[in-house]
């Protein structure tokens, strides 16, 4: 379980966790990067780690649960694994704006993600990781992350480029 490196925290996501697991005891051994939020009950957790060991981590997995972060994502799909994602939510001050929900929403549309955006959404999603982890690994190779990633560095470019030159005013004396 990974929720990035935004510095905003995210709580919610893991209540919902301790929710499932107080259900399911034992059920999971998770591994958690936890960044600023307060830590899994009962799991070892770290804020951050080296992202190559990271990538280890998500090899080592059965199944993933990401906030709605490109990188947590694009890092899950090239290690072999369809990701969990809920994306964090400006009103509850888990990120500035909602863009994760919409990048969510779309990538899920495409069938690049399993979308959870409410609490019965995610356990569900858990229930059916657990009993049929096949259902949550795809086969992306370093080719198909590679041309995603070109394709988002193109997107920045043309709405960074499209922009207006900013125009100084010119002072006269």
């Amino acid at each position: 379980m990974t929720v990035g490196t935004d510095h905003h925290r995210f709580d919610r996501l893991m209540d919902w966790l301790d929710e499932w697991n107080s259900v399911h005891p034992g059920l999971v051994q998770w591994t958690v990067q936890h960044g600023s939020s307060r830590a899994l009950a009962g799991f070892p957790g770290f804020t951050l780690k080296p992202h190559a060991e990271l990538l280890d981590d998500l090899r080592q997995a059965d199944f993933v649960v990401t906030q709605g972060g490109p990188g947590g994502i694009m890092d899950s799909r090239a290690c072999g694994l369809l990701p969990i994602v809920v994306p964090r939510l400006a009103h509850l001050d888990e990120a500035v704006d909602d863009h994760q929900v919409a990048f969510a929403r779309q990538l899920a549309s495409t069938g690049r993600i399993a979308l959870a955006e409410s609490r019965s959404e995610l356990h569900a999603l858990l229930d059916r990781a657990v009993s049929s982890p096949e259902q949550f690994s795809v086969s992306d190779g370093p080719s198909d992350v590679t041309r995603t990633v070109a394709t988002f560095q193109a997107l920045v470019d043309a709405l960074v480029n499209d922009r207006p030159a900013r125009r100084w005013p010119l002072h006269r004396r």
